[in-house]
């Protein structure tokens, strides 16, 4: 493969872009010691040396890194290693091997924040959250079947609303429409939210 260019990150850092759509960062002193240049070939056995003997090793330390401050989907963990200048096989190994520890599990991650946010956020938005993290929606969907403990979500709205609307006697169609808005920004339908505040407004009209 032929690198056709290669692109100051930061005063130490370099992105080495080939023409075969490869593409990773490097330190200035390895682009010395590896003889890259840009119009230069890079031989497969030195790119081969290049991923074993720096890449995977660096995106390995870097996934254990982010995951000492906070938790990771596997897809999470994937992107935030592509953006930080990995190849996708370098990012595929380091998370297999934090996944063959455990660190990131996406049924525990699924677990963790439905119990986190019950009582914050309706079902519908964590689920909805849970997917844009890369969670499966099988996975999700397992997770729903298997537990019921959930607080209905009429009760939800209720409190949400009880919470925000501290005089509902004074509430005039402008206020209303404003916890309408919140509350379907939540996540919760709109039949759902209305059957709440018929009975909500209705004590005090």
């Amino acid at each position: 493969m032929m690198i056709t260019e290669i692109i100051p990150v930061t005063k130490q850092k370099y992105k080495i872009v080939t023409d075969e759509q490869l593409a990773f960062v490097l330190y200035k002193g390895e682009l010395s010691r590896y003889r890259l240049r840009e119009g230069r070939e890079l031989p497969e056995e030195v790119y081969r040396k290049i991923l074993e003997e720096i890449l995977i090793k660096r995106a390995k330390l870097r996934a254990m890194h982010l995951l000492e401050k906070m938790d990771y989907t596997q897809t999470e963990l994937q992107r935030k290693l592509m953006r930080g200048g990995y190849t996708q096989e370098a990012v595929d190994i380091a998370v297999a091997y934090v996944k063959s520890f455990h660190y990131i599990d996406d049924e525990r991650y699924v677990s963790h924040y439905m119990n986190t946010y019950a009582g914050r956020k309706s079902r519908r938005q964590m689920e909805f959250d849970l997917e844009k993290k890369g969670v499966s929606k099988d996975l999700i969907k397992a997770y729903g079947e298997s537990h019921d403990e959930f607080e209905d979500e009429t009760s939800l709205i209720r409190k949400l609303l009880e919470k925000r609307c501290r005089n509902p006697k004074d509430a005039d169609d402008k206020e209303k429409r404003k916890h309408y808005g919140y509350l379907l920004r939540k996540g919760f339908k709109s039949s759902e939210i209305q059957q709440v505040f018929n009975v909500f407004f209705e004590r005090f009209s």
